[in-house]
């Protein structure tokens, strides 16, 4: 992996109950997992082994990213989520900050270097969950996003990552022409007509959303697969595994 570029990190949004956070639960080795919990506590949708910590202040995030460096057991980190993360720095930091314009700078700032210094230096799986949200841009056009307060918004979150998903519920007639080896259709999802996935891809239906990833690191085929964080995770590394060799 190149110093300083952390290729193994993705971006899952999504609206509530669209399967972010159950999108984990095949992750590999669960022992090796810190899952950094932004919400209040609200416990994940399955039984984990994962190492939990209950984010209440945001300078937590960054500092636990490097100390997991000296930890080589450690493979990967769950921020769940950035939208409540950054709820969270507004009412901690900015709302009691006593030079209210400092600390909207300060807010913009903590992302800025959680981004480009603390996760591109980290050698990490690092996965991070948000919520998305239906804007309507300058122009009147609605666009679907993750929504944060401040100058942040301009550039948008998205713009820090290369690998943006997003966990969707559809009804199994949306699937249809997208068969590949990482979309399975259970026999209970086929009786209850739906399925969580991952969209991978734009189509000309969601030119509207903010996904994003690398050339040819998803096929068209493979626009819409299982909800499943470890397929994502083993994509990338053999996407960059010259890269990392």
């Amino acid at each position: 992996m190149s110093q300083g570029v952390n290729n193994n990190l993705v971006l899952i949004v999504g609206k509530s109950a669209a399967g972010k956070s159950a999108s984990l639960r095949n992750i590999k080795d669960p022992k090796g997992v810190i899952y950094l919990n932004c919400e209040a506590g609200k416990e994940i949708p399955f039984a984990s082994k994962f190492k939990k910590q209950v984010i209440t202040d945001p300078r937590q995030v960054p500092a636990i990213i490097q100390q997991a460096e000296d930890h080589a057991q450690i493979h990967t980190i769950v921020v769940d989520t950035i939208t409540f993360l950054m709820d969270m720095y507004e009412t901690n930091l900015v709302l009691t900050a006593k030079n209210k314009m400092e600390g909207w700078s300060n807010y913009a700032q903590y992302w800025k270097k959680l981004m480009q210094q603390t996760v591109a230096s980290s050698t990490k799986n690092i996965i991070m969950l948000a919520h998305s949200a239906d804007i309507d841009n300058d122009e009147g056009i609605s666009e679907t996003k993750v929504k944060v307060k401040g100058s942040l918004m301009n550039n948008g979150i998205e713009a820090y990552f290369c690998n943006v998903i997003a966990a969707k519920k559809l009804p199994l007639v949306a699937l249809e022409k997208y068969q590949n080896d990482l979309l399975v259709i259970t026999p209970e999802e086929e009786a209850l007509g739906y399925k969580y996935v991952f969209q991978t891809k734009l189509t000309k239906e969601t030119v509207h959303e903010s996904l994003r990833g690398p050339l040819g690191l998803w096929s068209t085929e493979e626009t819409f697969i299982d909800n499943d964080a470890q397929h994502v995770i083993d994509r990338l590394h053999e996407y960059y595994k010259d890269e990392e060799e």
